[in-house]
């Protein structure tokens, strides 16, 4: 649950409040210059991203060698 968004400014001049927020278990979105560069989550939430993230890449059977070779080729040109 998204409680508020703050400037990289207000984070840094009124922490305690934003640390106030993540406590009660809502997340704050920082920006910089109009662009989000960060959010300030709840711990609990950490978890659930990278279980998330995991469950994506876990869902389907694949080879994981073949993937990162895949990868590798695709972003540089090259594999092992």
């Amino acid at each position: 649950m998204i409680g508020a968004t703050a400037t990289a400014t207000e984070m840094q001049n009124n922490f305690g409040k934003y640390l106030n927020l993540v406590l009660e278990g809502k997340e704050v979105i920082v920006t910089k210059n109009g662009k989000e560069v960060g959010r300030f989550i709840p711990k609990e939430a950490t978890l659930s991203y990278l279980t998330d993230s995991l469950a994506g890449i876990l869902k389907q059977d694949h080879d994981l060698e073949q993937a990162r070779e895949e990868r590798l080729e695709e972003k540089y040109g090259l594999t092992d």
